[in-house]
């Protein structure tokens, strides 16, 4: 028998840093306390900036303190680079030393 081609776009193996596309990898998110919040919360909109993305990111960070899987969801945020957001209860400003010091 033949072996299809995967459709385009596929993603047939994760892309380096990302865990493999295995369930039991990103199971964790499911039990995440944001499961059911609007995104928004832990992205800053383009032109944020200021005292009202500081805002933002404390009610995120506060959220993110009563979430049983925060270690995961920041580990998730330093192997793969996040580059954005509110990750385990980090910011893109806390994680960037990390990130930065990794790529060196």
């Amino acid at each position: 028998m033949r072996r299809r081609k995967p459709p385009a776009g596929a993603v047939s193996k994760a892309p380096a840093g990302l865990p493999s596309p295995l369930i039991e990898n990103w199971a964790w998110q499911d039990h995440a306390a944001c499961v059911d919040v609007d995104p928004e919360l832990f992205f800053a909109a383009e032109s944020e900036r200021g005292p009202r993305k500081h805002a933002r990111e404390v009610v995120a960070k506060s959220l993110c303190k009563t979430c049983p899987v925060r270690r995961e969801c920041r580990e998730h945020a330093f192997v793969v680079g996040e580059t954005y957001g509110v990750w385990g209860g980090t910011t893109e400003e806390e994680r960037e030393p990390a990130l930065h010091a990794r790529r060196q």
